[in-house]
């Protein structure tokens, strides 16, 4: 799996091309899709428009850098930028609906609901 980012020094955590993105990769690059969720949810507005807007516009590159692997062949470098992606696909209802509000309004609390598969990391049936 991966090494503790403090390990990494002075060696790039994304591929060349989306070095600029590393900012994110601490906070967002996350495995499960428990983990994106409790990050969502303890982030503030300002924050998660932060990523949804600097990721955003930059999907088209990243898909096609990405389709360049089956995912049994993705470098480390690039997984990480594939749970970026994952991160985006986590916010962005809360960005498009809800004015960036990371939970729903005037709903029930939505730690209510658990993934079966929540703590599964990447395709692992």
């Amino acid at each position: 799996m991966f090494h503790s980012l403090e390990s990494y020094g002075n060696q790039s955590l994304l591929p060349a091309p989306f070095a600029d993105l590393e900012l994110f990769v601490e906070r967002w690059s996350l495995a499960t899709q428990q983990e994106r969720e409790n990050r969502r949810r303890t982030s503030s507005p300002a924050e998660i428009r932060a990523v949804y807007d600097t990721l955003l516009p930059r999907m088209d590159t990243i898909l096609d850098y990405l389709n360049q692997y089956t995912l049994d062949d993705l470098p480390e470098e690039a997984t990480r930028l594939m749970y970026l992606t994952f991160a985006l696909a986590e916010i962005a209802p809360y960005v498009e609906c809800y004015d960036s509000i990371p939970q729903v309004p005037n709903s029930f609390e939505d730690t209510r609901l658990v993934a079966v598969h929540g703590e599964r990391v990447g395709c692992e049936i």
